[in-house]
């Protein structure tokens, strides 16, 4: 560590050579003061070397220890040398946070400066008490002045750099959030064709002397990949932003109106469902797109879980909110074991949840396995 950041940490090169100029200034003005009241004697001599040590002491300790030069200022002032004490003051008030000890030094400096003792008309003391105000007082209200506004700038700018940082924390979990909902969109909408696809292509193997049926099959395999293929192409169009808008099509997202084309997928995939009149009381946007993803996900898991099940599919809709239910029987094959990740259920934990409402899944008795979801309308 250098001797500058020693003796003043913080300071730059230009605040030293300001503290060099002040200590040196404060003892000439001292030593001025000397030769003019008791020029060439020994105790003006030691008055002198007194005021270089008051300047010396003010150069090292005006920051770090300000009551040392405070008190040799205050010293001088009794004896009718007062420059070195407005220096002082400021420095005390400055630098110096406790209101008792800023009391105590006041009222000393205040009758260093006053000199009491001296004053024996009322214009003297007129004059005593205006020195003293002059000296003490007005460099000590400006040192406060000063200490309190670098307080209220540092508050300022650490409350600054914490919303910042409040800021950078608020965007990536948004950038978190955002990126958790894509990857919840292309697990729902992708893995779900894929997951037809997958029973399709086991149905093609059972069904391989029967070339009509394996071509009715292929061909479903086919438009399975090509409908995950262009949700995947929509997704990554949408986060490209504006490479590719022309192409990306901005259709809306699927809700209670597409559960039928949903539920036809599945059984050209095989699968036996059952799906009741669908109500046609409107719904709000957001639960519609949460009820079609619940039964996407739920018919997924049956196909990958309960192979040959009958699924039923059951919306029903009550005053302020509306009921989603598949329910699946025991498995009457063996399942193909295509892996998942396991986050089905827990992304339509989150979206429900998002949405205020409730859901709940779990298997029965019967061995089978039902998805119920209390969305609020």
């Amino acid at each position: 560590m250098s001797l500058r950041d020693r003796l003043w940490p913080g300071v730059t090169t230009r605040g030293v050579w300001l503290e060099l100029h002040v200590a040196g200034t404060c003892a000439a003005l001292v030593a001025f003061e000397v030769a003019a009241i008791d020029p060439g004697s020994l105790g003006s001599l030691l008055l002198v070397l007194t005021g270089v040590a008051f300047g010396v002491l003010l150069l090292v300790l005006r920051r770090r220890a300000p009551l040392v030069p405070f008190a040799l200022g205050a010293a001088l002032s009794a004896i009718d040398i007062s420059t070195g004490a407005l220096v002082a003051a400021y420095a005390v008030a400055r630098y110096v946070s406790s209101w008792r000890t800023l009391a105590v030094a006041g009222t000393v400096g205040s009758l260093a400066a006053l000199q009491p003792w001296e004053h024996q008309t009322p214009d003297e003391w007129v004059g005593g008490i205006a020195t003293a105000a002059l000296l003490v007082v007005l460099p000590g209200a400006l040192g406060v002045w000063q200490r309190t506004r670098a307080e209220l700038i540092t508050a300022l700018r650490s409350r600054a750099e914490s919303a910042e940082a409040e800021r950078e924390l608020l965007a990536r979990d948004a950038v978190l959030t955002e990126r958790t909902r894509i990857a919840r969109e292309m697990h729902d909408a992708v893995g779900h064709r894929v997951s037809l696809m997958v029973l399709q292509a086991g149905a093609i193997e059972m069904a391989a002397a029967d070339a009509g049926r394996v071509e009715q099959l292929a061909g479903n395999v086919q438009a399975a990949g090509r409908q995950a293929l262009d949700e995947l192409r929509q997704m990554v169009g949408v986060l490209r932003g504006g490479e590719i808008d022309d192409e990306a099509p901005l259709g809306p997202q699927p809700g209670l109106a597409d559960l039928p084309g949903l539920v036809a997928q599945a059984r050209a995939a095989g699968m036996d469902v059952r799906l009741p009149a669908v109500p046609a009381v409107p719904v709000g946007p957001a639960t519609s797109r949460a009820a079609y993803r619940i039964v996407q996900e739920a018919l997924t898991n049956a196909g990958r879980h309960a192979p040959g099940a009958r699924v039923t599919v059951t919306i029903h809709r009550g005053r302020d909110e509306l009921t989603v239910q598949v329910l699946n029987g025991p498995a009457r094959g063996v399942p193909a074991g295509t892996p998942g990740g396991g986050y089905g259920l827990v992304g339509l934990s989150e979206r429900v949840r998002t949405l205020g409402g409730r859901l709940t899944a779990g298997p029965r008795l019967d061995g089978g396995f039902c998805v119920e979801a209390v969305l609020p309308s």
